[in-house]
């Protein structure tokens, strides 16, 4: 039961997949141990994350653990094909192939959910939203879900401020070991690779305008910076702009920096964040990439309605021409940069996250009978396991409380 694009391109799916496994130590333990003890026997996993290798590897892990998969994408453009083939090959459902209309793509999410998931992980909150608002009757079959991004987040907690979230929900992303290294160290190294690898400009001595200095606009901010370039940052929040100030970075309104831009980056999670009297202003050439889940950061309707001329300018590059003759270049649509231009963030990056996810799922199932909130944060143990565990696997130590300071600490609360 599944909805692939060429089940025949499975095995560079499987090679792909293979070294992502080689290169997630903390996944690749999580797989044995869940080999032996079955956690998800019985249960039905609806997972929507992009769909690409590591998000392959973890649903393999899932798998061996017992579950009952039940796989599709999280965005259009960033299913990889041949990942697909690969994991329907090795018996899982998958509901998904590069390139969906936004009727395949709502199709696809149905056909995951459609089955009655006990256990659902979301990547933007797309699953949860529509087994809310389509697949009522099948909510009691629900233990819990996990949710991985920040706009999945934000998503969650109107939900449940509304009194609308109708099951427990973990936030993953809150969790130190996927925030602190995933949005900042991956989506850094991730965003950079998929607008180099695509546009082949180099980033030294150009304007960078990162919208947005949460953890992944930091990582952004950081690997513009390494790569030579002058950043500016945009900022609603006024401590988020005195960070970025004594980061050492210029800080101003979009519309200043609109002018004098090279690059742009949004990832802020919010609406126009560049919007039509931002495109006015931009240089001939200015190259506009969005980083956030979802593609209306960057006016997309707006550019495409001003615009007196539209073409590819290279493989994944549009170029949008305005009334007053400049050219506005837009990588992937406006999509995930990262992963809609690029391969997502580094293996051993997703090692955390994944894990994190994983163990989370587990969480769930075993407190089944206890789960009383609908907004659940990480386990602290959970996460500080997950990264002792990593630091082993980096080969390095630290040291530990003797019994004398942990009364000193404890005398001091």
């Amino acid at each position: 039961m599944s909805e692939i694009r060429d089940i025949n391109l499975a095995e560079s799916g499987e090679r792909k997949i293979e070294w992502v496994k080689r290169n997630c130590d903390l996944l690749r333990m999580l797989e044995e141990e869940f080999t032996k003890t079955k956690p998800f026997a019985g249960k039905k996993v609806a997972l929507s994350v992009h769909l690409e290798a590591k998000t392959a590897y973890l649903c393999k892990v899932l798998a061996a653990g017992g579950a009952e998969m039940y796989i599709t994408g999280s965005n259009p453009l960033s299913t990889q094909d041949d990942v697909a083939a690969a994991l329907v090959k090795a018996g899982l459902n998958v509901f998904a192939w590069h390139g969906v209309t936004p009727e395949e793509y709502d199709k696809h999410i149905r056909s995951v959910l459609e089955v009655g998931p006990n256990i659902i992980i979301d990547d933007g909150g797309d699953l949860v939203h529509m087994m809310h608002t389509e697949f009522v009757d099948l909510i009691p079959n629900v233990i819990g879900g996990c949710e991985e991004t920040t706009t999945g987040i934000i998503r969650l907690e109107a939900m449940n401020k509304k009194g609308e979230l109708k099951f427990p929900m973990v936030r993953v992303n809150n969790a130190d070991c996927k925030h602190l290294f995933d949005n900042r160290y991956g989506t850094g190294q991730s965003v950079w690779d998929g607008i180099n690898r695509t546009t082949n400009l180099i980033v030294a001595g150009k304007n960078v305008v990162v919208a947005g200095y949460g953890w992944c606009g930091k990582g952004v901010a950081m690997r513009a910076k390494g790569l030579g370039a002058k950043v500016i940052v945009t900022e609603v929040n006024p401590v988020k702009a005195i960070e970025a100030v004594m980061d050492g970075f210029e800080v101003m309104p979009m519309r200043e920096a609109a002018a004098i831009g090279d690059f742009f980056v949004t990832v802020t999670g919010c609406d126009k964040v560049i919007s039509l009297e931002d495109f006015k202003v931009m240089k001939d050439g200015a190259i506009l990439t969005n980083a956030g889940h979802f593609d209306c950061e960057v006016d997309m309707a707006g550019l495409r309605a001003m615009a007196v001329e539209a073409k590819e300018m290279r493989n994944n590059i549009m170029g949008y021409k305005l009334p007053s003759g400049q050219w506005i270049c837009v990588i992937a649509e406006g999509r995930l940069v990262n992963l809609a231009a690029g391969d997502g963030h580094p293996a051993e990056i997703m090692d955390m996250s994944f894990a994190i996810q994983a163990l989370s799922a587990k969480y769930l199932v075993e407190h089944s009978d206890s789960l009383n909130e609908k907004l659940i944060d990480v386990p602290t143990d959970v996460d500080m396991d997950v990264a002792a565990r990593k630091l082993a696997f980096m080969g390095k130590k630290i040291d530990v409380l003797t019994e004398e300071q942990k009364a000193y600490l404890d005398a001091s609360l």
